[in-house]
């Protein structure tokens, strides 16, 4: 069972890499594997506990951008009352809805199947890898590109461009993929700069890590999930904490034209080849 000190630094841990694109999963994953917590947890344990953190930082995420969420969501409405889209916020609604579909369909249908990968740590650090990969190869992509750094704002993706980012972030259901990643490697290669990349992947976050909470966190008011309930609270608000630093420090790194994803692209690979050979 997950002790409250292992869910203290899970839920720091999980707070800071949840937002940086380095894999919050990937990163508990191999962890409890190097520990050897994950031995005395079973997946389903390890997986709730690990959805209550996450929608802790869902609702900082939400909270922070929560004037333009209520923005996003009014926007909604006036364009099915109206049955057009008229403004860029409305535009950016329904981008954002779009975007959500693919990774929302695929954690339902695969729910099971992806729990099962919380086992095997060894196989986290090989995707963790391949996420540090996918980082390098985009930015040599949009460093050939002589618009790389022309700002571009989210409302101006078409709705195919919207879907692909969706598709990136199906990778993200599997641990050692990063959601901020994925979402901001599919905004670049859609023409977003990074900045605009990072804004609409943290949009997109909020309404796929809450669906996967409202799945998982009644699981906690069973017989098996009770006495996760308080160690799940602890790692909540450490993840929450550690979420908002997380994205106040991202915003202003990716203000700089000169910060890119390279040095996230580094750490990936020399950390999962490291915990590749130790596991």
């Amino acid at each position: 069972m997950i002790g409250y000190g292992q869910a203290l630094w899970l839920g720091l841990l999980q707070g800071i890499t949840e937002l940086f694109p380095i894999s919050s999963l990937g990163h508990s994953v191999i962890i409890s594997g190097l520990a050897g917590w994950s031995g005395s947890n079973s997946p389903e344990n390890i997986l709730v506990f690990l959805v209550a953190t996450h929608f802790a930082t869902a609702v900082v995420l939400i909270g922070f951008y929560g004037r333009q969420w209520v923005q996003i969501i009014a926007g909604i409405f006036r364009s099915l009352f109206r049955w057009r889209i008229e403004t860029n916020v409305e535009r950016l609604g329904w981008l954002l809805v779009i975007a959500t579909i693919p990774a929302g369909l695929v954690g339902l249908l695969l729910q099971k199947r992806l729990a099962e990968l919380f086992v095997s740590a060894r196989l986290v650090a090989v995707v963790l890898i391949l996420n540090g990969i996918v980082l390098w190869v985009t930015e040599v992509i949009i460093r050939r590109r002589t618009n790389a750094l022309q700002k571009n704002s989210s409302a101006k993706l078409s709705f195919g461009q919207a879907f692909f980012v969706g598709l990136t972030q199906v990778l993200a259901l599997i641990p050692g993929f990063s959601r901020t990643g994925m979402t901001m490697s599919g905004g670049i290669l859609s023409s977003l700069d990074r900045t605009s990349a990072l804004r609409f992947s943290f949009l997109l976050s909020g309404p796929i890590i809450l669906a996967a909470a409202v799945l998982k966190l009644p699981h906690l008011a069973s017989a098996s999930g009770h006495a996760l309930i308080g160690p799940s609270l602890v790692g909540a608000l450490a993840a929450a904490i550690a979420s908002y630093f997380s994205i106040k420090f991202l915003s202003r790194y990716f203000e700089k034209t000169t910060n890119n994803l390279i040095p996230f692209a580094i750490y990936c690979i020399i950390a999962g080849i490291i915990s590749f050979i130790l596991l």
